[in-house]
């Protein structure tokens, strides 16, 4: 017979940043690897050193309540209660799907294509997955999620949009979930966070995208504060470590670093437009942080980047598109040229 739990494993999703895989398909390539698979920003915030204590002892709460606080003041929260905190918002999925599911044959339907991992989320608590282009069809959903702006294609949905289809989701007590992880880099997209006393949406937000920091593993749920304390108490004390803490709370207050990283991260899109154009590939979408490609010779190009030391996201689904992340130091810039210099 088998095990309960067998039925609810969902394959793992190969993803951008795996540079050992990279390392064994190209195994002639020259060192150092340029990972342009990942829509992080190149440049991490320059964060004050980390007091010993952050890592010597537990966190303390009263730090955390400070995280949240700057938190909701910079993505539009109306308070630190509509926040909660997590080791990453890809902890968060299957918590607030969990939370959302309120039948025994729930459907979730994904505007499409879009991150996969909302889909195996969704799946593992037991959603009838249909992923869809079709904004419309989100309204029969009990649980409809929408990546905006969207990785990879960069697709912005309006907030009136949005803000509708909440509304018809509510009134059968439905859910929306709207990531947000690249909205700190994104232009012209409306958050939703302010707006969530609505009920029924749970936006999502990403830390170390925008501040070139994933590896701190941080990420926030905006939603009622409700919402929020199950979140949090599924999560358990101590889910944000000390450096995390002492970095995010530092970041999340700079406005100056973030307006001039923004019009830095525009520039830098700009410039991985002409790179790309003049290589005869042709932009389809993206955002600030990334670029996205489509070409009846994805495959192709993929592997003469990665034979060059040059590693791009190609997508096992759609395998005509390739995503292109912001190169970093100037001869990260000069080899990606070079090398489409050969297509």
């Amino acid at each position: 017979m088998d095990s309960p739990i067998a039925e609810k494993i969902e394959p793992v999703i190969l993803h951008g940043g795996n540079l050992a895989r990279a390392r064994s398909l190209f195994p002639q390539a020259p060192n150092p690897w340029i990972d342009l698979s990942t829509g992080i920003n190149p440049i991490s915030y320059p964060h004050s050193p980390i007091p010993a204590e952050a890592l010597s002892r537990l966190p303390e709460p009263a730090l955390a309540e400070v995280l949240r606080e700057r938190a909701a003041r910079a993505y539009g929260a109306t308070s630190a209660a509509h926040v909660a905190a997590a080791p990453g918002t890809q902890i968060l999925l299957p918590l607030v799907s969990e939370l959302a599911k309120k039948s025994a044959k729930p459907k979730a339907v994904i505007l499409s294509p879009t991150y996969a991992e909302h889909a195996r989320a969704a799946r593992l608590n037991g959603f009838d997955v249909i992923e869809t282009d079709d904004f419309a069809t989100l309204s029969t959903a009990d649980l409809a999620i929408v990546v905006n702006p969207n990785n990879p294609t960069g697709r912005v949905i309006s907030k009136s949009d949005l803000l509708a289809l909440a509304t018809a989701l509510k009134e059968k007590d439905g859910t929306l979930i709207v990531d947000e992880a690249f909205g700190d880099a994104g232009d012209g997209y409306e958050s939703l966070c302010g707006d969530v006393d609505q009920g029924g949406i749970v936006v999502l937000r990403s830390f170390g995208k925008f501040y070139g920091m994933a590896g701190l593993r941080l990420g926030f749920a905006v939603t009622t504060p409700q919402t929020a304390g199950l979140l949090e108490s599924r999560l358990g004390p101590w889910a944000i470590s000390g450096p995390a803490l002492h970095i995010a709370t530092e970041a999340l207050n700079d406005k100056h670093w973030q307006v001039d990283m923004r019009l830095h991260l525009r520039q830098k899109s700009e410039r991985l437009d002409e790179v790309l154009d003049a290589a005869g590939l042709t932009v389809s979408g993206g955002t600030n942080l990334f670029r996205l490609v489509r070409h009846e010779n994805a495959a192709k190009i993929f592997s003469y980047l990665g034979e060059h030391g040059i590693l791009v996201r190609a997508f096992e689904e759609r395998p005509q598109d390739l995503r292109f992340g912001l190169p970093g130091r100037q001869e990260e810039w000069q080899r990606l040229r070079d090398a489409l210099k050969g297509i």
